[in-house]
């Protein structure tokens, strides 16, 4: 990215940036506000008052903290427009995320603050917004029958055509790909969330989303703890599927020695794959799944999944596309 953009990324916690869990909260949104002009008008000692230990130990000093508004100010220029604010609630933590024009640069920057349970401000980041890839498929329809690859109800994490819903969508291979998982009471885990086990959506079966080939299967890299990530392997432990029509599936993440299909099997809509892990440069238990137009982790261009007869926040779906924020399942 050749943007002479000031950037200052400190994120003091495991999964920030990852999936976020989409909630409400008008306390988080003034505190986000607030803090966000207070950093433009240089007023800059009650944002570094608010600051935990740990960002003032990265920051090193309230004058870098200074300095970098300088930077901001100078590369960008002043606010001109407010497009979208939004608040995530991740791991506990509530995200402030502000999109918004300036006067210097051409796109969209995004401010975000991450708040503690005690509203100290835990993570703090200015940087350009993503735009979408170019796909030959934005109107293709999928050819091949699809059913939701899980048992049950789960959360669209990241889903949909936006960057602001799926930041997937920058990338040409998973342009239309999914993270989905499992919440409950607007969290993912039970206890602290420091162990994968702990996570609702790890052990559960991964199901094959429709009749295909076996392509490729990976399944013995180990799974991480939450917050440890392997970049080495981007999809961990996966399975990927022909399904026919230049339509390959991969589903990614797998748990480690769970995979039950070997390249040449033929599956069926609900077959068992193997169990979801937390393999791969993932920093949670979760589903990742995309369909591309060739076989390969990487290779060519995502195309559209539109899943048949399932359930999006109760209300039933004959064909569609599930996208953030949506509580899916099944409807057979």
């Amino acid at each position: 990215m050749n943007l002479r953009v000031a950037i200052l990324c400190l994120v003091l916690f495991a999964s920030l940036g990852s999936r976020p869990v989409i909630a409400s909260d008008d306390e988080a949104l003034q505190l986000g506000r607030q803090y966000t002009q207070q950093f433009f008008d240089k007023e800059i000692a009650p944002v570094w008052a608010n600051m935990t230990e740990q960002m003032q130990v990265g920051l090193t000093s309230e004058v870098a903290l200074r300095q970098f508004s300088d930077q901001v100010g100078t590369n960008i220029g002043q606010e001109v427009e407010v497009i979208g604010e939004r608040i995530d609630l991740v791991q506990g933590f509530r995200v402030y995320t502000r999109s918004s024009r300036f006067d210097k640069f051409d796109g969209l920057i995004n401010v975000v603050w991450t708040l503690d349970d005690s509203d100290m401000i835990a993570g703090f980041f200015v940087r350009p917004q993503q735009v979408a890839a170019k796909s030959p498929y934005l109107d293709y329809q999928t050819k091949s029958q699809l059913q939701l690859p899980f048992n049950d109800e789960w959360f669209v994490y990241w889903g949909g055509r936006t960057v602001t819903d799926n930041y997937h969508a920058a990338t040409a291979d998973q342009r239309f790909a999914y993270d989905i998982l499992i919440v409950k009471d607007g969290k993912s885990y039970s206890g602290d969330g420091q162990s994968k086990e702990q996570y609702y959506c790890w052990g559960e079966p991964v199901l094959a989303p429709g009749r295909g080939t076996i392509m490729t299967v990976i399944e013995s890299l180990p799974d991480n703890e939450p917050g440890v990530m392997d970049a080495a392997n981007p999809p961990g432990n996966h399975v990927i599927i022909d399904l026919g029509n230049d339509e390959f599936a991969l589903l990614a993440h797998l748990q480690e020695d769970s995979v039950l299909v070997e390249p040449g099997d033929e599956v069926s809509a609900g077959d068992t794959l193997g169990l979801c892990g937390n393999s791969g440069n993932t920093s949670e238990p979760h589903i990742h799944f995309h369909i591309q137009d060739k076989p390969g982790f990487g290779n060519g261009n995502g195309k559209p999944a539109f899943f048949e007869n399932y359930l999006s926040n109760g209300i039933p779906v004959d064909r569609g596309e599930p996208v953030r924020g949506e509580s899916v399942r099944n409807a057979k």
